[in-house]
């Protein structure tokens, strides 16, 4: 018994019954107008002659087409209960063929019996091209009963499957970033928009070289938090790309603030276009917690593998050596001479004379005993692996660039003062990012101390390349500054990059806690992570089992990941993914999407090409670079010796 309930064989006997009906039919028809042949070949009798009779006396002859329709209608009754093996390969064209040229054959066969030739050899071609004509529909009907209507191969890559329904309002308010869209839902493509209404959250911009991170994401980020009036610092790795944007956009919308910002840069290679800025300005150090994070930020930018052996003697004992030379300029003079540059080359002083100098700050004589108890002891194996390891790192810095840029102060770090909003660019260089970095980590550092307050001006961080920059609690800067309206945007190639200069622990924190992820195209455990925290969109399903009498055509529904990591992986240029975040006010239903960006080229490129160039500060010339550097290093000198002096004097005292 079939699936149906029905008698296979006894429905394939009516079948047979059915389609021998129509072939007798058929050589009835063959026998009643080819008659006069029959006769002549002498194959008639009268019984057959009698039944021919009273056959044609219902009509069935009538018309030439009557009994060939008749035929082929019973042909065509056996072949829709027809069940043939079913096959994949079997062409619609090839089925379409047989049909054609047989009907073709089978009915226009007719005009050959008005042809003026022998009956009999007309005879014998019109039924040998009519029977062709029903054989070649025969087996055409029977190719189509085993071809399968369902074609699985239409969606190679099940790309059509995966698409799903994305947020195609343009939602705004005052902090956010909206950029346009399209994307694909179902084969159409669909107009959209990226809406991170909340900067706040956190965001966070993923793609390898060339994905479009800058010319896509980035610069919009910065053209509309200037427009709508934020306080800014960018942190650009391949200077001057985005420090040109910032500065031209901000020439164009200075009407947008209340208050006029500032503008700033910090560019050690060409130092004609760079302010002067003390990271360690005496104002902004507080107590000797901030001596110690500066302390701890310009070490482990410059030493990376020291991130994940914090809380090892040789790594700690360093950072409180540093420690306590900052300090002591904090507090020497009122912080007169409280410079990293002075830093760098008070560590640079005889151990008998330093360790002495150091022990007059009550507060830091519990950080330098160690090292004086080592000296006393003789330990000098033991003293050098604390100290010589800060003093080697710190001694990278002694360039007299570093010295120019690093001992002004034209501004203070606290951009988003309301009564003084600035926006300050800070430029790297690829070829020197080791030593620039760990010096731009510390701008960094000491900045977010300064901005993370309540009550201060609207500001937005942007630091391309992040990876390039040590800043020792990134992930708290994340967690708490949404009250205080801080927008940190974080810009790197891959998660593999951060967990390199960050620890495997600090980088997934980081990952895990920003809200709004934006990524272009990347790869390995990257788009792994990425495509689980995507999740799953419900997808059809089909399947097709078939045997030598029946195909079985089977639906699903499943939930799959809605962005595999393949897909993540194959992005093109412009095309992103990602995840957006919603305030409890303004929700958002479709927060995921996969769309490609749409920039205008041609009025982006008109808009640089129109850029001026960001204007010459200082005519600073080597000589006075030079001056500065030997100054440096004689106020440390007149410092220690003074110092030194009024030691022996109280000495000599007592």
């Amino acid at each position: 018994m079939s699936v149906t309930g029905e008698n296979e064989q006894g429905l394939r006997k009516i079948i047979d019954l059915t389609r021998f009906a129509g072939i007798f039919i058929l050589l009835l028809h063959f026998y009643y107008f080819c008659y006069q042949a029959f006769v002549q070949w002498e194959i008639t009798s009268t019984i057959t002659d009698r039944l021919l009779k009273n056959i044609s006396g219902t009509g069935l002859f009538d018309g030439l087409l009557k009994s060939k329709l008749i035929a082929l209608g019973l042909l065509l009754i056996s072949l829709l209960g027809s069940q043939g093996k079913k096959e994949e390969k079997i062409n619609k064209r090839t089925i379409a063929a047989y049909l054609l040229i047989g009907l073709m054959l089978f009915f226009g066969s007719s005009w050959l019996l008005k042809l003026n030739d022998e009956i009999e050899t007309i005879a014998v071609v019109y039924m040998l091209v009519t029977g062709i004509g029903f054989l070649l529909i025969l087996a055409g009907g029977n190719l189509l009963s085993r071809l399968i209507k369902l074609n699985l191969t239409d969606d190679v890559f099940n790309s059509l499957n995966e698409t799903f329904p994305q947020e195609e309002r343009l939602l705004t308010n005052e902090f956010s970033i909206n950029l346009p869209a399209v994307y694909n839902l179902k084969g159409k493509l669909r107009k959209s928009w990226v809406n991170i209404i909340n900067p706040f959250r956190g965001l966070l911009v993923i793609g390898s070289p060339g994905a479009g991170k800058s010319w896509f994401v980035i610069q919009h980020v910065i053209k509309q938090h200037i427009e709508k009036g934020f306080a800014m610092f960018v942190y650009d790795f391949k200077y001057d790309d985005l420090s040109r944007i910032v500065y031209n956009w901000l020439l164009q919308n200075k009407h947008r603030y209340a208050i006029e910002p500032w503008f700033y840069v910090i560019n050690f290679d060409n130092l004609s276009v760079s302010h002067r800025c003390n990271p360690l300005d005496p104002s902004t150090m507080n107590d000797i917690t901030d001596a110690t994070e500066s302390a701890r930020t310009i070490l482990l930018g410059l030493n990376r593998e020291w991130i994940n052996k914090q809380g090892d003697f040789f790594v700690e004992s360093p950072i409180n050596f540093v420690t306590a030379i900052i300090w002591f300029l904090r507090k020497y003079a009122n912080g007169k001479y409280c410079t990293l540059p002075h830093v760098i080359e008070l560590m640079q002083s005889e151990y008998d004379e330093l360790f002495p100098v150091l022990n007059t700050q009550p507060e830091i004589e519990v950080l330098v005993n160690p090292f004086i108890t080592a000296y006393q002891n003789d330990a000098m194996e033991q003293l050098e692996g604390q100290v010589a390891s800060a003093k080697i790192g710190m001694a990278r810095l002694a360039s007299p660039q570093l010295y120019w840029v690093l001992s002004g102060n034209d501004f203070t770090l606290d951009i988003n003062n309301p009564m003084n909003p600035k926006i300050v660019c800070v430029g790297n260089n690829p070829e020197k990012q080791q030593i620039y970095g760990a010096v731009l980590s510390l701008y960094v550092s000491r900045l977010v101390r300064q901005v993370n307050k309540k009550g201060m001006h609207k500001c937005s961080l942007v630091f391309d390349e992040f990876p390039t920059i040590y800043f020792n609690n990134i992930d708290s800067l994340i967690a708490t500054a949404r009250s205080n309206k801080v927008a940190t945007t974080l810009a790197m190639q891959d998660f593999s990059q951060l967990k390199k200069d960050y620890g495997r622990e600090q980088a997934d924190v980081i990952v895990n806690i920003t809200g709004n992820i934006i990524s272009g195209q990347v790869m390995g455990e990257t788009s792994k992570l990425l495509s689980e925290r995507f999740g799953k969109i419900m997808q059809d399903r089909q399947s097709v089992s078939i045997n030598r009498t029946d195909t079985s055509i089977s639906h699903s529904k499943q939930l799959e990941a809605a962005i595999p990591a393949s897909k993540i992986a194959a992005l093109s240029s412009g095309e992103f993914v990602g995840l957006v975040a919603d305030n409890p006010d303004e929700k958002i239903k479709l927060k995921m999407f996969h769309a490609e960006i749409i920039n205008d080229a041609g009025k982006l490129n008109a808009e640089a090409t129109a850029y001026k160039n960001i204007p010459v500060i200082y005519n600073v010339t080597q000589q006075q670079v030079m001056d500065n550097f030997y100054q440096v290093k004689m106020e440390v000198k007149k410092m220690i010796g003074e110092e030194v002096e009024k030691l022996k004097n109280v000495h000599v005292k007592t």
